[in-house]
């Protein structure tokens, strides 16, 4: 497909996710903490599966990093108060207050453009640490808030069953994502043969994320993920 096209169509399917998040957690019908966790576990499968539409011409990484950059500069200018979206302040922040958009949500599109442009579709480190961030990170406070658990002795502010579902989301959305795109031949070899590397990263993204280190879960896990990486690409 033309890379243009791949483009347009990227943005579109991205920006219609975000609206329909938005609008749901505007009209009350999804709580503003549930449809922000959504939107972190949502948007980075969607991202990851437009990939196939680029074709392999060196340029498509960086057109397809536009997409999170042109939504991060959004962020940003809703988080400065330039822009006026009550509906994105309402789905992606847990008070109402738009400043709370410059740390979680600014950082996760930081980072989908860092790995878009450095992995690509070149390496699964990217990938599997971009599905860290989104269902490790995501699904974390979604079961630590919904299950009653011990606390962790390190972090009293994490528990155990938050860090289990780091660790479990994590590698539950980085095992499908590598088994389509091995199935598709972008990778080589067996989904078997990503499953060891794959467990090693999950539990290291799960540990750096239970560290007592507020909003910066997004850049911390999902660094240590990629780098863990590296160990096995």
């Amino acid at each position: 497909m033309n890379n243009l096209i791949a483009l347009i169509l990227t943005f579109a399917l991205s920006l219609i996710f975000l609206r329909i998040m938005d609008f749901i957690a505007h009209r009350g019908w999804m709580d503003s903490k549930l449809s922000r966790k959504v939107i972190h576990i949502g948007t980075g499968p969607l991202f990851v599966l437009c990939w196939f539409l680029f074709n392999d011409d060196p340029s498509a990484r960086w057109l397809a990093a536009l997409v999170p950059l042109a939504i991060t500069v959004q962020f940003a200018l809703i988080g400065f108060g330039v822009l006026k979206d009550k509906a994105s302040v309402d789905a992606m922040s847990r008070t109402g207050d738009p400043k709370e958009i410059l740390r979680g949500p600014l950082y996760y599109g930081i980072m989908f453009v860092a790995l878009t442009i450095v992995y690509w579709k070149d390496s699964p480190i990217g990938i599997i640490a971009l599905m860290m961030m989104c269902g490790g990170d995501g699904i974390a406070d979604i079961v630590g808030r919904k299950f009653a658990s011990a606390r962790l002795p390190w972090s009293r502010d994490k528990s155990v069953a938050g860090t289990a579902s780091v660790f479990l989301g994590g590698w539950l959305m980085s095992a499908a994502m590598i088994f389509i795109y091995v199935t598709a031949g972008v990778f080589s070899g067996s989904i078997t043969n990503y499953l060891l590397p794959i467990t090693a990263i999950s539990l290291v993204g799960a540990l750096v994320e239970s560290l007592h280190y507020k909003d910066i879960d997004n850049i911390s896990m999902t660094l240590a993920s990629a780098l863990m990486g590296h160990w096995f690409f």
